[in-house]
C-alpha cells in the first residue's frame, strides 16, 4: 500500500499476468530440476537391487511380447523397472503441476493429457490420448502456446550433456 499526496491509500498494482506466468513456469522448472536431481542421487546411492516397486515378472512378460526377443538377462527387467518407475513419476509430477495450475487437488485424465502435450519427450504418447483431452479444459492451450526457454534444449538434453562432460556417459556420441 502507498499513500498519495491527498493522504488516500492506494494499493500497489498486481504484477502483470505474463510476469506471473513466467514466475510460475520458473517454479515448475525448479521442481522438475529437483525431481531429476533426487532421482540421480537415489540411483547413485542404490545398493539393493532385489527390491522393486514394479513386478519384474510382468515386465519380463511385456518384453517377451516381442517375438524377436528370445533371451532376457536378469539385469534387463531390473533396469526396465527403474526406467518405468521414473517415467511414471515424471509424468505424474508434470500432470500434478497442471492440476495445481487449475487450482484443483485431484489429478485427472486431462492433467495427464496436458503433461503429455506440453512435453516433447512424451510425443510418442499423443496418439493414445483422445483429441478432446488434448485441449486443456477448453482454453485452447496447446504445446505451441506453452512458454519454453528460447534457444535452449529441454532439460533432459541439458542433463545428458552435463553427464557427458563429467565422463558419466562414455558410451554416448554427444548427440541428443
Amino acid at each position: 500500500m502507498e499513500h498519495s499526496e491527498e493522504g488516500v491509500m492506494e494499493y500497489a498494482p498486481h504484477p502483470p499476468r505474463a510476469q506471473q506466468q513466467a514466475h510460475h513456469f520458473h517454479q515448475q522448472q525448479q521442481q522438475l530440476h529437483m525431481f531429476w536431481a533426487n532421482q540421480m542421487q537415489e540411483i547413485e546411492q542404490t545398493t539393493d537391487f532385489k527390491n522393486h516397486t514394479l513386478p519384474l515378472a510382468r515386465i519380463k512378460k511385456i518384453m517377451k511380447a516381442d517375438e524377436d526377443v528370445r533371451m532376457i538377462s536378469a539385469e534387463a527387467p531390473v533396469i526396465f523397472a527403474k526406467a518405468c518407475e521414473m517415467f511414471i513419476l515424471e509424468l505424474t509430477l508434470r500432470a500434478w503441476l497442471h492440476t495445481e495450475e487449475n487450482k484443483r487437488r485431484t489429478l485427472q485424465k486431462n492433467d495427464i493429457a496436458a503433461a503429455i502435450s506440453r512435453t516433447d519427450v512424451f510425443d510418442f504418447l499423443v496418439d493414445i490420448i483422445p483429441r478432446d483431452e488434448l485441449k486443456e479444459e477448453g482454453l485452447g492451450v496447446t504445446k505451441g502456446t506453452i512458454p519454453t526457454l528460447v534457444g535452449s534444449p529441454p532439460y533432459y538434453y541439458l542433463q545428458q550433456q552435463q553427464q557427458q562432460q563429467q565422463g558419466l556417459m562414455p558410451w554416448s556420441t554427444g548427440e541428443p
